[in-house]
């Protein structure tokens, strides 16, 4: 989503609150949750899952297999859960010709480097740059080219932008900030 006006131009960055984490995370954790079940009913020898005969499953060794894969699948969902909730990777792009300024803030981890926040001057800015590599994996990535800093990377790698979306929004990008468009 972006919002744009003569001067400025405002780019919002999703994170990881996408729709798709929400799905795994919430996936992960139910199916890690009944391996837990499974595994505690084969323990105690009680039926916690009405659909799945847990007596017939011997504690050793597929209870305690079962109770392993349950414990570690809701580790990795919690971690999932945490990332959701402080939605790493997510911030704003923002672009002013008026006051020539460009500003970068994504949030991060917590910790001392949890807000994440560059600013550079648009006569710093030598191009947009496109990479694009096709294949089995297909990335995709915008990056802003910046004198003595490097390139930055404006797009998340797993937008699955089409090469006409990416195009036109490095077109529109470069015409906006009045710098060349470079491919590789």
């Amino acid at each position: 989503m972006s919002c744009r006006s003569e001067n400025i131009w405002i780019e919002l960055i999703t994170g990881s609150r996408k729709t798709s984490n929400f799905f795994w995370a919430l996936t992960l954790f139910l199916g890690s949750l009944g391996f837990l079940l499974v595994g505690t009913s084969s323990y105690l020898g009680r039926n916690w899952i009405s659909f799945s005969p847990s007596q017939e499953i011997l504690f050793f060794p597929q209870g305690v297999v079962m109770s392993f894969y349950g414990i570690a699948g809701l580790f990795i969902s919690s971690y999932l859960w945490c990332t959701i909730s402080w939605n790493v990777g997510g911030g704003y792009d923002r672009f002013d010709r008026k006051e020539g300024i460009v500003c970068i803030f994504r949030w991060g981890f917590p910790g001392r480097n949890r807000r994440i926040f560059l600013r550079f001057l648009m006569k710093d800015i030598q191009s947009i740059r496109i990479e694009a590599r096709e294949g089995f994996s297909v990335r995709r990535i915008l990056y802003m080219e910046i004198q003595g800093q490097g390139s930055l990377p404006l797009i998340r790698t797993d937008a699955n932008l089409t090469p006409r979306e990416i195009e036109q929004k490095a077109a529109e990008l470069a015409y906006f900030l009045r710098v060349p468009i470079k491919l590789k």
